[in-house]
């Protein structure tokens, strides 16, 4: 199983929208919210995703077609 760091950071357009649960449950991803600072007016969320890298690639994928900008991220949040 691989293991990926990322930042995902949210547009206000984009807060209420279920992109985590949509990526773990379309993508068989599991998620791990390392740290986050949210509100309806956007901000962003650590997350910690594991699975085959070819589903976390395409979660990712996905993500960024739905408007998130995903970063990557070290291992000392």
């Amino acid at each position: 199983m691989a293991r990926r760091l990322v930042t995902f950071t949210f547009t206000p357009e984009i807060t209420t929208e279920p992109i985590i649960y949509t990526i773990s449950q379309q993508f068989s991803l599991m998620t791990n919210i390392r740290q986050a600072n949210l509100t309806e007016h956007g901000g962003y969320i650590v997350l910690e995703f594991t699975g085959k890298d070819e589903d976390i690639e395409a979660g990712i994928t996905w993500a960024i077609s739905k408007g998130v900008r995903v970063d990557p991220t070290s291992d000392e949040t």
